[in-house]
């Protein structure tokens, strides 16, 4: 079965980290390019990285640069998302996408607390 399991997500205070893990399986995620995406509470979809097959990584969202970075993990066949100095407005499911293959996963909750 093609699908992304995200983990790692929980309640944090501001000013806290986490990292998060997407790991896929029924395919190779080096070989797509995948995004880490957020949902907040009342608003729609914000692409936050994404990471192509030949390890480029970009970011999107002007809020989160410099506090999230993304990586991969060939070996493990999974993306990760570490989040540094995290505020309450990062509140959000946060999932991975393909937009290629067209799946995504279910998300880990992110809730920070002021």
């Amino acid at each position: 079965e093609v699908q992304f399991v995200e983990s790692g997500g929980g309640l944090v205070q501001s000013g806290g980290s986490l990292t998060l893990s997407c790991v896929a399986s029924g395919f190779n995620i080096a070989s797509n390019d995948v995004s880490w995406v957020r949902r907040a509470p009342g608003q729609g979809p914000e692409r936050v990285s994404r990471v192509y097959p030949d390890g480029t990584i970009r970011y999107y969202a002007e809020s989160i640069k410099g506090r999230f970075t993304s990586s991969r993990d060939n070996d493990k066949n999974a993306l990760f998302l570490q989040m540094n100095d995290l505020m309450p407005q990062d509140t959000a499911l946060y999932y991975c996408w393909s937009e290629p293959l067209g799946i995504s996963g279910r998300g880990t909750q992110v809730t920070v607390s002021s």
